[in-house]
C-alpha cells in the first residue's frame, strides 16, 4: 500500500522539521513548505492526500491557501492554529477545512486527527491504522428529500437535477442526516459519527459545517432544534 503523503505547510522552523520528523516515523510521506506560496506550488505539483495548514503564515496565509486549494480539490485540509480562537477556527473552517488542531498538540493527537479525516475520505487512515467498519453509508440507492436527490451509490447530490458539489465531510454529513430524516441528531452525536471523535470535541466544527452544507443545499433543508441540534426536514 502506498503510503500517505502529507503536505505540511508551517513556517516556524522548529515545529516544521519535528512534526516532519514525528509524522515520518508514523509511516507518513511529508512534503514541508515554510510559506503559503511556496505551499501552493507544492499542492499543484505533487496533490497530496492531506494538507496541514497553519493559519499565520508569511506570504498567503493558511486561510486563503485552503481557500485556493478548495478552488481546485476536495482534498482533505486541517488547519493548525496557535490559539483557539474563534475567530481563527471558523475562518479556516469557512474556507473549507474539515478540521483543526491546536497548538502547540500532541504529536499521537495529530496523528489520530489524520487518520480520522483520511477514514471519511475512503483512504485507509495512514499507515497502521485499523480498519474501520462501523461507517457505513445508507443502503444503496436514491433517497430525494424535495428537490435533493442523493445518490448513496454514486455519492452524488442533484438539486433540481443540478448536481451539487460537495466535500466528502459535507457528503458524509449530508449522508448522515439522510438516514434519519426528522430525527434530531445532537452536535456530539454527529461528531463522533462524521469527524470519528471518540472523546469531546469543538461543536463549532459541525456548526460551519452544517452552515455550509445548508448554503449549497437549501436553508430550509436543515432545521436547527435550539438546545439539542440538528435534523433534516423530512
Amino acid at each position: 500500500m502506498a503510503e500517505t503523503h502529507v503536505l505540511f505547510v508551517e513556517d516556524d522552523d522548529v515545529i516544521r522539521e519535528a512534526t516532519q520528523l514525528a509524522l515520518e516515523r508514523d509511516g507518513f510521506t511529508v512534503t514541508a513548505m515554510p510559506d503559503g506560496l511556496s505551499g501552493l506550488e507544492a499542492f499543484r505539483a505533487d496533490r497530496p492526500d492531506i494538507a496541514l495548514l497553519d493559519v499565520m503564515l508569511p506570504g498567503l496565509d493558511g486561510v486563503s491557501l485552503c481557500r485556493r486549494i478548495r478552488d481546485e480539490s476536495t482534498v482533505p485540509v486541517i488547519m493548525l492554529s496557535a490559539r483557539a480562537d474563534s475567530i481563527d477556527v471558523v475562518l479556516g473552517l469557512e474556507a473549507g477545512a474539515d478540521d483543526y488542531v491546536t497548538k502547540p498538540f500532541d504529536g499521537a493527537v495529530l496523528v489520530a486527527r489524520i487518520r480520522a479525516v483520511l477514514r471519511r475520505f475512503g483512504h485507509a487512515g495512514g499507515p497502521g491504522a485499523a480498519t474501520d467498519t462501523a461507517d457505513e453509508a445508507p443502503e444503496r440507492g436514491v433517497l430525494a428529500f424535495g428537490d435533493i436527490e442523493i445518490d448513496t451509490e454514486g455519492m452524488e447530490v442533484r438539486k433540481r437535477g443540478e448536481t451539487v458539489a460537495l466535500t466528502p465531510t459535507e457528503m458524509r454529513l449530508l449522508l448522515e442526516f439522510s438516514s434519519a430524516p426528522g430525527t434530531v441528531l445532537s452536535r456530539d452525536k454527529l461528531l463522533e459519527r462524521v469527524w470519528d471523535y471518540g472523546w469531546g470535541g469543538d461543536t463549532r466544527v459541525v456548526d460551519v459545517h452544517v452552515q455550509r452544507l445548508r448554503t449549497k443545499i437549501g436553508q430550509d433543508r436543515i432545521e436547527t432544534v435550539r438546545g439539542f441540534g440538528y435534523k433534516l426536514k423530512a
